[in-house]
């Protein structure tokens, strides 16, 4: 398909082989690692973001299909945006389903935190404003920490929008979870919805805070009085 190999060839003219190198250590692709395996081209994000403007338009869903399968993280990073680009173009629910289950069934290529990040709140988390939200529960139970990631962030559409029920929920799930990168997403999490109300999530807070791992306690109250943060962390202990 030419348009896929002109996309492949815009991205490649802004390759870096020294960014690339350095992103094998930064998305933690050696082995052994969370992001063991992935390629990279060594492309910004900011010129990813000025690709995917280019090119959204002349993709349907069927057709970004190789894009977000892509072996290389910035051509699925890429494809990501350009996803995102044309869910919120959609002029209609029906043609808006179809971009987010096009991001439904390549969720196995959405595989670092800057790929859930980027893209779970602006289509999964908006699609789920005003719908049935068990998905999210249904990402939460998997074993596969991408998915987990995907439902936490998804509550990043809820929390723009006051709805703290579903943060609340899944920060209770996560509280056991064993990796790190879910610890500091469901601060983070807490951290943007402490912004909107203070006494909801540090009551939250108050009542874990013996259970929540010291990596999500210190993402959750980061934007705290420097007292506030201290009374928590000595209450931890």
């Amino acid at each position: 398909m030419k348009k896929y190999a002109d996309l492949l060839q815009s991205l490649k003219l802004m390759a870096s082989p020294e960014r690339a190198n350095a992103s094998i250590w930064y998305f933690k692709a050696r082995k052994g690692e969370y992001g063991e395996g992935d390629q990279f081209l060594g492309v910004t994000v900011p010129h990813q973001r000025a690709i995917a403007r280019r090119f959204a338009a002349l993709f349907s869903p069927e057709e970004l299909s190789p894009v977000l399968q892509s072996k290389f993280h910035e051509v699925r990073a890429t494809g990501l945006f350009m996803l995102i680009r044309n869910f919120d173009k959609a002029d209609n629910e029906q043609v808006q389903k179809k971009w987010v289950q096009c991001y439904l069934n390549h969720l196995e290529y959405v595989n670092n935190w800057d790929l859930v990040d980027s893209s779970a709140p602006g289509i999964l988390g908006k699609w789920l404003i005003d719908r049935d939200r068990k998905i999210l529960y249904q990402m939460a139970r998997s074993k596969n920490l991408w998915k987990n990631r995907i439902a936490i962030l998804s509550t990043l559409a809820f929390i723009r929008a006051n709805d703290f029920d579903d943060l609340l929920r899944l920060a209770q799930q996560f509280l056991e979870h064993p990796h790190d990168l879910m610890h500091k997403a469901t601060g983070w999490m807490l951290r943007e919805a402490w912004k909107r109300n203070h006494s909801l999530i540090e009551q939250f807070i108050g009542k874990h805070i013996h259970q929540m791992p010291r990596t999500m306690l210190r993402y959750a109250i980061e934007k705290m009085s420097p007292d506030k943060r201290k009374k928590y962390l000595i209450k931890s202990k």
